[in-house]
């Protein structure tokens, strides 16, 4: 293939809207209504529209869901790696990694949806030849969030010692973790670059990336923790050195997979040299938009870590299930989360292009493709309530409360689909604050403190605390999907430009 071929297939505007084929990383990303097409093509069914749709956000959001799975896989393979040494070291990382993702990689994965948002209209900006905005909006997304990060790395370093025992954490734990979240602080900006780089490649239509380096990355990961831990002796404070590494090489992966194998190659390349003077200029409308992605997802991830700590105080049976529920939740939500993102960088790539009607179809057809989802992890989650606790722990009581758990947790796949689809939406449209605001109404307003009372006054016990995560995760995806429903896409096309021109 040419130079020129290649280049063609990355950056040429054409439509999706009639090829429902395999999709791989030089797929078109958008419809060409342009002289030359198909006739056929032009008078499609509209049914067709929406499955290929469809179809181009399944395999759009399939990498993605594996890179976050390889992405969490790399702190989950160091916990049971140290967990070999002692349960006092198993405890500390588990909680460490448990606080660095509430923290840093909350920074990580919410403060990039403001790349999402912006990177991917300028991307498709019908009136911008000159792609280079997309670079200096990931440069603009490293200087903000490496900002963000200095706080946490403060916290990390000096505060979280005492912070520990303010939350009443055994002393082991204050000062393990706080040993060992120092030893993570270079690292976790790895981590948040290794996000941000993602981001700007994903606004390309370039979902795999992130999924080959992990790929690398991973069997790397558990060697060089295995490595550190044991061979060098360094026991269990080998273990965030390790893993910061392997978050900065999952980094340079990504750099040198875009630097080699598809700047070179491309006729308007979104990368224009390192520009700071023009990535710090009118920072404030994107760092705006970073915090309230934050707040988006943190109002859900900490209304779940305050359901851990809940079931921590009903005790060590109570709280060995809810480990068991929480990290097979974890790896669940993996899915919605994975198309949430797919759909924020394909909403944002139509919204640039001025295709309020494909931006609609899009939001909805990702709604919808949620539903299916979650209907299907549903069933598998109670066909196998019996069965899931003993993958995790051999306690016959763990794995009898674990089942009795489950439907519950089954009962919010649907929504909590909704959730990650709309949300993504949400931030592909530049609402964070919408979702924010959702969740934090939902959460803490009505049913994480009704799901506490059921746990502790109304005799529910651990099904309380997941009753009230059910009904906070059934009014978000269903109050989401009916805002997203109610938008005006004509109007968020226009919105989308004057981003993009406030940010400049």
């Amino acid at each position: 293939m040419t130079n020129a071929n290649k280049v063609n297939r990355h950056h040429h505007v054409v439509d999706n809207d009639f090829d429902i084929h395999h999709v791989d990383e030089t797929s078109p990303l958008l419809p060409d209504s342009g002289t030359g097409a198909d006739p056929l093509k032009c008078h499609h069914p509209e049914y067709l529209s929406w499955l290929s749709e469809m179809v181009f956000l399944t395999q759009a959001s399939i990498p993605v869901i594996l890179a976050y799975m390889l992405q969490n896989s790399l702190q989950t393979l160091s916990v049971l790696i140290v967990g070999r040494l002692s349960s006092e070291a198993l405890a500390v990382a588990a909680f460490s990694y448990m606080f660095a993702m509430a923290t840093a990689w909350l920074i990580a994965l919410g403060g990039s949806s403001a790349i999402d948002t912006l990177a991917s209209s300028s991307f498709t900006l019908s009136s911008a030849k000159d792609k280079s905005q997309v670079g200096i909006l990931l440069q603009r997304g490293l200087f903000v969030l490496t900002g963000f990060y200095a706080v946490i790395a403060i916290l990390w370093v000096f505060l979280s010692e005492p912070l520990f025992r303010l939350l009443g954490q055994p002393e082991e734990i204050c000062v393990g973790s706080a040993q060992f979240l120092r030893l993570l602080t270079p690292g976790g900006l790895g981590y948040v670059w290794f996000e941000c780089m993602k981001k700007f490649l994903q606004a390309q239509g370039l979902y795999r990336a992130g999924t080959y380096a992990l790929l690398i990355t991973a069997p790397l990961n558990a060697i060089l923790n295995y490595v550190f831990v044991y061979t060098l002796d360094m026991g269990i404070l080998g273990a965030p050195i390790a893993t910061g590494i392997s978050y900065w090489l999952s980094f340079f992966l990504l750099v040198g997979y875009y630097a080699f194998l598809i700047h070179p190659y491309t006729e308007s390349p979104c990368w224009g040299g390192f520009q700071p003077h023009l990535a710090l200029r009118n920072i404030k409308p994107f760092a705006k938009l970073a915090f309230l992605g934050i707040i988006h997802v943190g109002t859900e991830w900490w209304a779940f870590e305050i359901v851990a700590l809940a079931a921590g105080r009903l005790g060590t049976l109570p709280l060995a299930a809810q480990s068991v529920v929480m990290t097979a939740d974890q790896i669940i939500n993996t899915i919605p989360f994975g198309l949430g993102v797919a759909e924020s960088a394909r909403l944002g790539n139509l919204l640039g292009a001025g295709r309020p009607d494909a931006a609609r179809r899009s939001a909805h057809s990702a709604a919808i493709l949620s539903v299916v989802f979650g209907g299907l992890i549903s069933t598998a989650l109670l066909a196998g309530r019996y069965q899931i606790g003993g993958l995790f722990n051999s306690d016959r009581e763990v794995i009898a409360l674990v089942a009795e758990v489950i439907p519950y947790v089954a009962l919010f796949q649907i929504a909590d689909g909704l959730n990650g689809s709309c949300g993504g939406a949400l931030r592909g449209m530049g609402r964070q604050w919408v979702g924010a605001a959702v969740n934090s109404v939902s959460y803490y307003g009505g049913a994480l403190p009704g799901g506490i009372w059921l746990a502790f006054n109304g005799g529910w016990g651990l099904a309380g605390l997941w009753m009230g995560q059910c009904v906070a995760l059934s009014l978000v995806g269903v109050l989401e999907w009916v805002i997203v429903g109610m938008s005006d896409w004509e109007e968020e096309v226009v919105k989308a430009g004057e981003r993009l021109d406030r940010d400049d």
